[in-house]
């Protein structure tokens, strides 16, 4: 799914758009035991509680794609009887009607879940009347001729509230506030079946999480029997390890100042486009030879490529998340100097007297700890008003 296929599904969590027509819940406690389950018509809860659940669905759909939004498919093994993909099917084609299919999803959440507290898993079913579009763009509702029906499933933990003082109406006095457990924001959820090209994609699902270094592998691989992808941090040390295992001693500073404007530069060019940029391992050879890596170094990028990426289905990475696209961070053991991206030409290397040196171009101002500080004027060596 993309960016706009996205919030076209998130836009339904409205009370005017409302989609969902049915809600299923398992509260779960620390020790995995289920303590309340509800099943109900979406629209017969209360009006406060459907705003607080739209608010949930809608998190579970935001985040940056790529990061915290995951697009996956499901293996083929999975598609066959008694595969996730089929499991989930079933369940959606049930439109949630099927107490026993809802308890055994559940069981399988809690089962594969690693969360050491407790948390509320909510399942909804919703039907969806995609409108057509017009020649200019526009959603047209009349031209509707298809229907995408889905479940979205969110997994929220849910904490005691803090302890401390409050206004007590009853007895106009301050005294200790009643602790209550309080239902979070989602950490984990997914939309079954995806929603690409605006229709509906059983081979796909979109993942969501909270934390990008947090996947939930057990949830993914068991669950949803999907292969759980490189995390956001895993990405850019898995990018780094095939850089400095494929240039050698060419991996010196200029070089890497190279590759890194370059890939702010694809990332840029591609910043409108529906889809978030990727790099696949022919992509990626490309960016280094693009960026003056050398032929010999370009020869072993096959090798340090297959060898740090053990993994059947080579990965693509996805071009945010290895680019450096807020700060160029140079770090020694007692130094740290952080640029702007877009002026990285501002910093050089130079050899004086035998010795290597870091040289930042001053074209400005110079503040020390918030103080402005004075320049000197090369010319006549006084210090600059």
């Amino acid at each position: 799914m993309n960016k706009k296929e996205i919030s076209e599904i998130k836009k339904q969590f409205t009370p005017e758009r409302c989609t969902i027509t049915r809600i299923c819940s398992c509260y779960v406690d620390s020790e995995k035991q289920k303590k309340a389950e509800l099943s109900q018509t979406f629209l017969t809860l209360e009006e406060e509680e459907n705003f607080k659940y739209f608010t949930m669905f809608r998190g579970t759909l935001s985040g940056t794609l790529g990061k915290n939004l995951l697009n996956m498919e499901f293996p083929a093994e999975q598609e066959a009887e008694g595969g996730t993909q089929a499991f989930l099917l079933k369940l959606k084609d049930s439109k949630l009607q099927d107490a026993a299919l809802v308890e055994s999803f559940f069981d399988q959440v809690i089962a594969s879940y690693a969360f050491p507290e407790n948390y509320y898993i909510v399942l909804v079913y919703g039907v969806y009347d995609v409108p057509g579009k017009t020649t200019d763009g526009m959603e047209n509702e009349d031209a509707s001729e298809y229907v995408y029906d889905y479940i979205l499933c969110s997994i929220c933990p849910v904490k005691r509230s803090d302890a401390g003082l409050g206004y007590i109406e009853k007895d106009n006095r301050i005294g200790c506030r009643y602790q209550d457990w309080v239902v979070g924001a989602p950490a984990h959820g997914f939309l079954f079946p995806a929603f690409n090209d605006r229709m509906t994609d059983i081979h796909s699902l979109l993942y969501y999480t909270k934390n990008s270094e947090l996947l939930q592998e057990g949830l993914i691989d068991q669950t949803l029997g999907c292969r759980a992808p490189l995390s956001y941090k895993a990405q850019q040390e898995t990018f780094q390890d095939i850089i400095e295992n494929t240039l050698g001693e060419q991996c010196n500073f200029e070089t890497i100042k190279t590759i890194h404007e370059n890939l702010n530069e694809y990332v840029e060019e591609r910043k409108d486009a529906p889809e978030p940029p990727e790099l696949d391992k022919q992509e990626f050879k490309k960016l280094l030879a693009d960026s003056g890596v050398k032929e010999e170094a370009l020869a072993s990028f096959e090798t340090a490529f297959d060898s740090i990426v053990c993994d059947e289905e080579k990965p693509k990475f996805a071009a945010a998340n290895v680019a450096s696209t807020r700060s160029f961070d140079i770090k020694m053991p007692d130094v740290v100097i952080k640029v702007k991206p877009e002026r990285t030409d501002l910093v050089q290397t130079r050899y004086l007297e035998g010795r290597q040196y870091l040289v930042i171009e001053i074209n400005d101002s110079i503040e020390v700890n918030g103080i402005n500080v004075s320049q000197v004027d090369l010319e006549t060596g006084e210090m600059k008003a």
